[in-house]
């Protein structure tokens, strides 16, 4: 039996190089569809990880409570409040952007500040490389102090150490105390090229008394959803838009005693300001958000799972290539069968069974394939490196490597069965006859 089955392989190789322009060009066929699949793919599997760094640069288990309107900016001791009355957050801090005018020696320049608690580090898992993050003691005595966003503190002394050094902020002189680690270009609202300052600090500079945005800490996922649910509850009795939560008025009343005029002031106000409800932002339905809550966890999953659907729509365009390569396997084998019915009758005639003859004409279809699916691999590869050198996130799928090789081997399979079983099917003396 492997006798039978090593010479069909023989007389495949060389029904194959017997016709090597025809061969080649089936080959290249299938080369191209995979390819293209192992390309595409592979572009789509690159955007679908950047885009999830970029969220998951944010920090983990990170919950964004964002005011869309100055009229329901935070005041920042509600903080404190939150972090207690939330079961699920484990820290908080208030969050301002700003920008001053940065004077380093004779340099000077206008950089973008964050100004934040003790707890930003956590929050937003971001370690430092050199010095030390501010503490609550530096928050409470608004004291000027900064810590560098990576490519500030390389870039300030030529890469090296600028802990200790003083710089000047819209004229106020502050310390750095410390660096952080880098996060990438581009990527955690790109803290590297920011600088981190007490809130308390930023809010002098940016001449506010409110922030627009607090950023949240859960221990687990599980917790940070709770969070959401639990933030949401809150804001709306705070905004007097949970009707069924009682609401106490001046004067000590409750809503049920309150005057007709509270009521109806309450109630244009849920009219004329409703809060988006999602499931990032479950607060109130319809019209534009007042408040948005966003669990970064969920953003995360959401991005990954459109990208993922946006690179198997890409497979599957590229997919359509290695049908074509197909049907030219079944083209090629079809004439390899009308131009060898008379080998095929002398080995009929020489005591050829159908097995052999099925055997080797499917193994010439899958030689075709095979060299094809090699080659193709290797032309996605270099493409992907092609592309990543003028800039494309692009990223090697090996899932879609192994598809499009058992695609395009099957496909050899699936499109050379019906030559083959016409090659074994022809009967000896027919076959003599036709030549």
């Amino acid at each position: 039996m492997l006798t039978r089955l090593w010479f069909a392989a023989r007389m495949a190789a060389h029904g194959i190089l017997a016709q090597p322009l025809r061969s080649a060009l089936t080959i290249l066929g299938v080369a191209i569809g995979v390819t293209c699949v192992v390309s595409l793919m592979g572009i789509g599997e690159g955007a679908r990880q950047a885009v999830v760094a970029q969220f998951e640069s944010l920090g983990s288990n990170v919950i964004v409570i964002k005011a869309n309107d100055p009229s329901v900016e935070f005041d920042p001791d509600e903080v404190p409040d939150l972090v207690e009355r939330v079961d699920g957050m484990d820290m908080a801090t208030p969050v301002v952007h700003t920008n001053a005018v940065m004077r380093w020696r004779r340099a000077r320049g206008t950089v973008d500040i964050i100004g934040v608690n003790s707890k930003f580090p956590e929050i937003r898992d971001n370690d430092l490389i050199a010095g030390h993050f501010f503490t609550e003691l530096h928050v409470s005595q608004r004291s000027p102090v900064v810590v560098l966003g990576y490519n500030m503190g390389t870039g300030l002394m030529g890469g090296r150490n600028p802990v200790g050094q003083v710089i000047s902020l819209n004229g106020m002189t502050f310390r750095i105390v410390g660096v952080l680690a880098p996060k990438g270009p581009g990527k955690a609202d790109d803290i590297d090229n920011k600088i981190v300052i007490p809130y308390t600090t930023a809010l002098r500079i940016a001449e506010k008394k409110t922030v627009a945005e607090i950023w949240g800490k859960a221990e687990t996922p599980q917790k940070a959803d709770l969070a959401v649910v639990q933030l949401g509850r809150i804001f709306k009795r705070k905004l007097g838009l949970d009707q069924s939560a009682p609401t106490t008025v001046p004067g000590g009343q409750d809503q049920d005693m309150a005057s007709e005029d509270v009521i109806h002031e309450k109630a244009e106000m849920a009219e004329a300001v409703p809060i988006n409800s999602s499931k990032n932002n479950p607060i109130i339905p319809g019209g534009e958000s007042l408040i948005t809550i966003t669990n970064l966890n969920q953003l995360v999953q959401e991005a990954d799972q459109a990208n993922r659907v946006m690179t198997l729509l890409l497979g599957g365009i590229a997919a359509v290539s290695l049908l074509v390569g197909g049907l030219g396997i079944m083209n090629i084998m079809l004439v390899a069968v009308t131009e060898r019915t008379q080998e095929i009758g002398v080995r009929r005639a020489l005591g050829a069974k159908q097995f052999d003859l099925l055997v080797q004409f499917l193994l010439e279809a899958l030689y075709v394939s095979g060299i094809g699916a090699i080659a193709g691999t290797a032309g996605g590869i270099w493409g992907l490196n092609a592309f990543a050198r003028h800039g494309f996130e692009t990223a090697i799928s090996f899932d879609a490597i192994k598809i499009a090789v058992v695609v395009a081997l099957s496909s050899g399979l699936l499109f050379g069965i019906y030559p083959a079983v016409s090659a074994s099917s022809v009967p000896p003396i027919e076959a003599l006859r036709r030549q």
